[in-house]
């Protein structure tokens, strides 16, 4: 499987960096605990099994539009099959037409049934994980957000890149950081 993901500017990167020590030295599942070189903070936006060559042409269209401004909203927990603790992002109409680009471009030449449901548009929830782990409930007690520092107000999305699930590859598909 391949991501599409976006990857936040220095500053931003820093503050999610923070948050991930904070719940590391708190006993709590972190993004922290991921020793991969390639482990860094980011937005995804979509996965697919393969970055055909249309489906490239059309990311690069994507990656024109960054950088781009964004704000987190707070904190978000999802309880999936995995227990998430992220930072959300207000959806303004600029991340969401960058979203749905990026979906329509994996979706075009994606075997059907391929993709992920909740990344489709409508469906998407942004956000940039501090912490994830299959045991149900693990960021549910009340300390967790005092943990956190506070997600900075201005936050720039800079580089599309992709992840290879299979191989831990990294690529980035512009613009370059």
């Amino acid at each position: 499987m391949r991501t599409v993901e976006v990857l936040l500017d220095e500053t931003s990167e820093l503050a999610v960096r923070e948050a991930w020590r904070r719940l590391a030295e708190a006993g709590l599942p972190s993004q922290a605990r991921h020793r991969s070189p390639t482990n860094s903070p980011h937005l995804t936006l979509a996965a697919c099994p393969e970055l055909t060559a249309p489906i490239r042409w059309e990311l690069a269209g994507v990656a024109a539009a960054l950088p781009l401004p964004v704000r987190f909203t707070g904190v978000v927990r999802f309880e999936r099959p995995t227990s998430v603790l992220a930072w959300a992002l207000e959806l303004d109409s600029a991340l969401a037409d960058l979203h749905r680009r990026a979906w329509e471009a994996v979706s075009s030449d994606s075997p059907p049934g391929t993709l992920n449901p909740l990344h489709e548009p409508g469906r998407w929830s942004p956000h940039v994980t501090l912490g994830r782990t299959r045991r149900p409930g693990a960021f549910t007690g009340r300390r967790v957000p005092e943990l956190l520092p506070a997600p900075p107000l201005s936050v720039h999305l800079t580089t599309l890149r992709s992840y290879d699930t299979d191989t831990g590859a990294l690529e980035i598909l512009g613009p370059r950081p």
